[in-house]
């Protein structure tokens, strides 16, 4: 019946084998593409599809290019297994490389790098050098990635592939990055030269490369920063007063100051594998004052799987022994859970006993007696270890750990009473005259103690100590000696050294017992113990034939023994780099590198600069006007972290001229009083009433405009609505959902009082008016909000925060973020407030008032300020409550870090033609077909950036100007449309990196 089936069902796969064949065959590509599908399935489910390899091989050709990416999909799965089969279509492979369509160029590369036959090699070389110059960065990326697979197959070719891998490491994208390093790391890692120009780039590029390649960087750039900075702990080290003398202070290189300061933020990555990278990094490379960062990323990490956190907790015990004090702090964050497999009790055993010191030594063991108590019986003897090495390090509870050792001696558990012997006997070598007593209860023991490790123990405590316990020694000897026959060997040998010690210290009660002992062990089944028998005999009875030795057997067999010392076994692993597969199992991997010690002097950092020719060059595809070093301006500019985020999908009414109109009427209200307040404030008297009669021939022009169409006037009305509210000091509430950004005061003297609206009467009427233009400044769906605290995470209290664009009162330098409260819980939450604000130089905050009580589904609006000090660099901060407290960042969008400043179209031109060259970034682009008229482009612009518009004669062009809100530096942004939705954008900013960054976010706005 079995074989029947089997039959059948041998029958059946053939004949759906034959029918994929034959769809493979058809002329349409329809069913070819259903074939592929299904066989890609079938390899997906982990079936075997080899039998295919002659039917798909035949479509590699096909011009349909969803089946041509099958049909690599396929090749790249079999064609190390169909060697000849695949070496017949390598022609067609070869043609794939020339494909207009990247993903077949790089499929085809994979497949050909695939077939391991040396006698293409020749073919591989060719086909990775041309795809290393390729357009793409995916292909380049993938030529990396087939560099390995040549070297492995034909290690001769190892010097062409590393010109190849020269070539890559230069490349300015970040999808090469990590995959050519990788190549680095396993073709030449030795050739630490070729780091040397790349350096600096590497560093720059690290936060945006993907989290694989980020592990990878951040482990070369490890063992570079080893061989090229000096040892930044050098002083830490003891050394005479001489060499201390003659040595100069240490200064940290900009290089080495450069990738910590890089790797750092990186530190909140989602990913465990990065994170434990950077930790590493730091540990091996940061000055001893820097190093505490990473214990909080660590402990993060504790959440996660216990896959993750078995990794983690080796080296974070390894991290204990020499950096205890950065994870003191979190002492509880190792305390065991009931759910913990074994070994994670067991590790955090290790950490916490790394972590005792006098001041936390009583609440560790006070823990430990808990976990004595546990059902596991391994981890229970870990922590019995875990209190003698306490006691051994801590000599103030030595005799506080020792009463409770004792204690468990009269424990139910046999295995716990074993351990405690154990560790007891380790106790006692340190004070035996002291503990005479603990001896005695532990001799009464023998009787009941099965496990042999524990009477072994006991016994060399008998035999090493008898002169503290001379009448209960004899008796315990008398009583092994009648079992010594059922004892394990361990025992036995214990027992014979009893004998032996006895017979030196009291020869009258032992002898006979001593020879009955050693006349039964020289017939034991063990020929240790027969050896040990013969070996002691001769040493301690003295006869005719005995030598010298036997004069000094008393000095051989009672010498003071030094105490054991009871050590971490994570002690010397350090040596390994942390992180690493070594490290974990303690020996040396396959492949594992070993990290070089740091250098005596350091070498020459020249070499790491990089001449840069007057050229114009492509960053991707930003392209840069050089005018001097790029990485010499890069080293001075704060390298900040890109804004991650997404903008949204703005809703645009250009026909809502009423509703915005009513809206603006709204806010009036509110806004009116500090308006004219501050116009008050500012301006004299005289001027007010000569500028009034200006402003009402002006606004009667204005009124004229607004009854034009839309398109005609909108390029006015962008300027007009910053210029309402230039000197606004209103806060969010005010206005309807916060929507209206406010252009905040410029920094130039000369700018303020001619560019600014004097007189709040004229507000009040251009509000009233129907001002459309402030839906296009930024509608209120462009207010994003953030999330702070999701209400899981905040135990019902949750938090988004929003960048109002308004000014933030109390200090003109800092953006105002509006935080949104809500109580979601059922109880009141009290005393809302910020504490442990931790910045990145420069940078400041000036908190929220505190929320005293928000009650049970409530919400609640506050405002605070932060100085991003021109960077995207996070705020991070704990966000208190009066039972918890939350570790919160705030990191804000390139775009919330500039104000609107208004300028006129030749001021625009002049200040333009001042920041050409490097400050000049010009991308190409297709417009999204949603967005090619002006009013959307305008919307998505400031939608993206806290701009405002600048007037502009022609219809092609959209200008837009800022200033940085910390250092007034000018923001100048162009759109220029031309035909068919094809345009350029210019971006003009004194702040290279900003403007870099505004790009790429503006260019997402405008293609999206």
């Amino acid at each position: 019946g079995e074989t029947g089936q089997c039959v059948i069902s041998g029958c059946l796969s053939v004949r759906r084998h034959d029918d994929l064949k034959e769809m493979l065959d058809s002329n349409k590509d329809s069913l070819k593409l259903e074939a592929m599908k299904r066989i890609v399935a079938m390899i997906a489910r982990g079936k075997n599809a080899s039998d295919l390899f002659p039917a798909v091989v035949k479509n590699v050709a096909c011009k349909n290019i969803e089946v041509k990416k099958l049909v690599y999909v396929y090749l790249v799965r079999y064609a190390e297994e169909q060697q000849d089969l695949a070496l017949l279509s390598i022609s067609t492979f070869q043609r794939g490389l020339k494909d207009p369509n990247q993903l077949i160029r790089a499929s085809a590369l994979r497949v050909l790098s695939s077939i391991r036959v040396t006698i293409i090699v020749p073919i591989m070389m060719l086909a990775i050098k041309e795809a290393a110059s390729d357009m793409s960065p995916y292909v380049r990326k993938t030529a990396a990635h087939a560099i390995p697979k040549l070297y492995s197959l034909d290690p001769e070719q190892k010097d062409q592939l590393i010109e190849v891998i020269e070539k890559l490491l230069a490349d300015k994208t970040t999808l090469v990055a990590g995959s050519v390093v990788m190549a680095f790391e396993e073709v030449c890692p030795e050739r630490i030269d070729l780091i040397h120009k790349n350096y600096r780039k590497l560093c720059n590029l690290l936060i945006d490369v993907e989290e694989w390649g980020q592990v990878v960087i951040i482990n070369m750039l490890t063992r570079y920063a080893r061989t090229q900075f000096l040892n930044p702990n050098i002083n830490e080290k003891k050394a005479e007063a001489v060499t201390m003398a003659k040595r100069k202070p240490y200064v940290m290189d900009p290089d080495h100051r450069l990738l910590l300061r890089n790797t750092k933020p990186l530190l909140q990555s989602r990913n465990a594998a990065v994170v434990m990278a950077v930790a590493q990094l730091y540990f091996h490379l940061a000055p001893k004052a820097e190093i505490g960062v990473i214990a909080k990323a660590l402990v993060r990490l504790l959440r996660s799987h216990s896959e993750v956190q078995y990794v983690v907790l080796q080296n974070v015990a390894t991290m204990t022994i020499k950096r205890r004090g950065m994870f003191e702090p979190y002492l509880k964050s190792f305390y065991i859970r009931s759910t913990d497999p074994t070994q994670i009790k067991i590790l955090k055993l290790e950490v916490l006993t790394n972590l005792a010191n006098e001041t936390n030594i009583s609440t560790i063991l006070r823990e430990f007696q808990t976990y004595i108590k546990s059902m596991d019986k391994d981890f229970v003897a870990a922590t019995i270890q875990a209190i003698g090495r306490c006691a051994t390090n801590i000599g103030e509870v030595r005799d506080t750990c020792l009463n409770g050792l004792v204690q468990l001696l009269s424990n139910r558990d046999e295995l716990v009473v074993a351990e405690s012997v154990v560790v007891i006997k380790k106790l006692l070598q340190m004070q035996p005259e002291k503990h005479s007593d603990i001896i005695k209860h532990m001799a009464k023991l023998t009787d009941n103690i099965q496990v042999p490790m524990a009477r072994a123990s006991i016994l060399w405590l008998i035999g090493e100590y008898c002169e503290h316990v001379p009448k209960i020694a004899p008796d315990v000897l008398r009583k092994m000696a009648k079992s010594f026959t059922n004892e394990e060997d361990i025992v036995k040998l214990q027992i014979i050294n009893l004998a032996a010690k006895l017979y030196l210290t009291n020869s009258k009660q032992t002898k006979l017992l001593t020879q009955y002992v050693l006349n039964l062990a020289k017939y034991d089944q063990n020929y240790d113990i027969r050896d040990r028998a013969r070996f002691i005999r001769q040493l301690i009875v003295p006869t005719e034939k005995s030598g010298a030795l036997s004069k000094y057997a008393k000095k051989l067999f009672l010498a003071l023994k030094p105490a054991p010392v009871l050590e971490s076994p994570f002690k010397d692993r350090d040596h390994f780099q942390l992180g690493s597969l070594s490290h974990l199992l303690n020996a040396k991997a396959g492949g594992y590198q070993e990290l070089p010690d740091w250098p005596e002097a350091a070498p020459d950092p020249s070499v790491r600069n990089v001449e840069v020719k007057e050229s114009v060059r492509a960053v991707g595809t930003v392209t840069y006007r050089d005018t001097g070093a790029l990485w010499e301006t890069l080293n001075f500019v704060e390298v900040c972290i890109p804004a991650h985020c997404y903008l949204p999908s703005s809703e645009s009414d250009s026909g809502s001229g009423s509703e915005s109109g009513s809206g603006s009427e709204d806010s009036r209200s509110g806004s009116e009083s500090d308006e004219s307040k501050e116009a008050s404030e500012s301006e004299e008297e005289e001027e007010e009433e000569e500028e009034d009669l200006k402003k009402k021939k002006k606004k009667k022009n204005e009124e004229k405009q607004l009854k034009k169409p839309v398109q005609e006037s909108e390029r006015y009305c962008c300027f007009l609505g910053s210029f309402l509210f230039m000197s606004s000091g209103s806060s969010p509430g005010d206005r309807p959902g916060g929507a209206v950004p406010v252009g905040c005061r410029s920094h130039a003297s000369r700018t303020l009082s001619s560019r600014r609206l004097k007189n709040s009467k004229l507000k009040r009427r251009c509000l009233t008016g129907r001002v459309c233009s402030l839906q296009t400044i930024a509608p209120s769906s462009a207010l994003k909000s953030y999330e702070l605290l999701h209400r899981i995470t905040g135990e019902g209290l949750s938090v988004e925060y929003c960048f109002s664009r308004q000014p933030f009162s109390p200090d003109a330098n800092m953006v105002a973020v509006q935080m949104h409260f809500t109580n979601n819980s059922t109880s009141d939450t009290k005393s809302l407030h910020m504490e442990d604000v931790k910045l990145q130089s420069g940078m400041r905050v000036k908190e929220f008032p505190e929320i005293e009580l928000l009650p049970a589904g409530e919400t609640a609006t506050a405002v605070m300020g932060i100085d991003f000090c021109d960077s995207t660099q996070a705020a991070n901060f704990q966000l208190c409550t009066h039972t918890r407290k939350f570790f919160v960042s705030i990191q804000p969008p390139v775009g919330e870090l500039m104000r609107p400043f208004f300028m006129t179209e030749n001021e625009f031109k002049k200040e333009q033609g001042q920041l050409m060259g490097m400050n000049e970034i010009t991308e190409k682009l297709t417009l999204d077909v949603k967005c090619r008229n002006e009013h959307t482009i305008v919307q998505k612009v400031t939608t993206a950036a806290n701009l405002s518009r600048v007037p502009c004669g022609s219809d092609k062009e959209c200008r837009f100007a800022g200033r940085t809100v910390t250092s007034s530096s000018l923001v100048l942004v162009t759109v220029a449309t031309k035909d068919e939705g094809a345009a350029q954008l210019t971006v003009n900013c004194e702040k290279m990196v900003i403007g870099t960054m505004l790009v790429k976010d503006i260019l997402l706005a405008l293609t999206q």
